[in-house]
């Protein structure tokens, strides 16, 4: 109970400067791009070339890369799910509006666009079954998530700065290759999404730098116990339409893989990233407990390096039915 009051006024204390993280993080509303900006103008005459084009540039994508822009885009759509949990952390007050259920709504309406955008994209392509993508999205929403935070600050920011820079990764890897194959809105879209992401990230990476100086241990704790349970995505859950709850997340995993999209490499580099930038190497008086967290962390890369090294991906993509009635192979 002690360190729940800590948590408190840890968060009571640190959101007198949550003003200024949205001032410094997040764009105002009238100044950020909108998905309108990047797709085909339906008021202008020339729409139809626009629409066109899209659909051209896309017949170049191959069937590993469909998969794994649907899975991202399916991700963003579930944002209702994000939000809820986030509201109901300790430290936050919805119904009093303070100034972290204030960052939660305004990161949800930045968050929000990249769905909105990539959803529009997917139904002008032609090249993937919208329906069976709305039916997985649906599924995925009401399935929720459950990622090991409990109602803990410190766990869900942990989890915030990995992800963010999870989907960043993603993102801008999408957006490289939809270049080289010679789609460029497509790659514009994808790298306006990453750079929403790496300003996200760098938000959630402040927040839990400054927990480190006010609850140093407590805070190691849960990084250390974040990293224990692994930093699950939060399309975990995935599945298609007759299928049950995450079993489609393998297959869509193991095409990102094969994409070099994002890889356990990629998350490997992440939690040093996060290691060096905390400098959990030199935090100090700790306690013995919180000391062998930290000792868990710093020695933790290079165990799942060896353990990468001996992973071996599918080559064989399992077909989904998000994109197998249009007969892309």
């Amino acid at each position: 109970m002690a360190h729940k009051n800590i948590r408190l006024e840890v968060m009571q204390t640190i959101e007198k400067d949550v003003d200024s993280f949205i001032n410094q993080y997040l764009i105002p509303v009238e100044e950020i791009w909108q998905p309108t900006d990047l797709l085909p103008n339906f008021q202008a005459e020339n729409y139809m070339e626009e629409v066109t084009q899209i659909r051209e540039e896309a017949k170049e994508l191959g069937y590993d890369f469909w998969i794994v822009l649907v899975g991202d885009m399916v991700t963003e759509e579930a944002l209702p799910t994000y939000e809820s949990w986030l509201m109901d952390m300790e430290g936050i007050d919805q119904h009093g509006r303070n100034s972290w259920s204030k960052w939660i709504r305004q990161w949800t309406g930045e968050e929000n666009r990249h769905g909105d955008t990539l959803n529009k994209y997917l139904y002008l392509s032609g090249r993937v079954n919208m329906r069976e993508v709305e039916i997985t999205t649906q599924h995925l929403i009401n399935d929720g998530f459950e990622v090991g935070t409990g109602r803990d600050p410190y766990r869900n920011f942990i989890y915030t700065s990995f992800q963010e820079l999870a989907t960043n990764i993603s993102h801008s890897r999408v957006g490289k290759i939809a270049k080289k194959k010679g789609n460029k809105s497509l790659a514009k879209m994808c790298n306006l999404i990453a750079g929403d992401e790496m300003r996200h990230h760098l938000a959630y990476r402040h927040f839990v730098k400054t927990i480190f100086d006010y609850d140093a241990s407590e805070m190691m704790l849960a990084f250390a116990d974040m990293m224990q349970k692994k930093i699950i995505m939060p399309a975990q859950n995935l599945r298609q339409s007759g299928g049950k709850m995450a079993s489609a997340f393998d297959d869509f995993s193991n095409a990102a893989q094969r994409l070099g999209v994002y890889t356990t490499y990629d998350y490997i580099d992440i939690l040093e990233k996060l290691n060096a930038h905390w400098e959990i190497s030199k935090i100090s008086n700790l306690t013995d407990e919180a000391e062998k967290a930290r000792d868990y962390l710093l020695k933790l890369p290079s165990r799942m390096l060896r353990i990468a090294d001996r992973i071996k991906i599918p080559q064989d993509a399992n077909r989904f039915k998000w994109v197998e009635p249009n007969g892309i192979v």
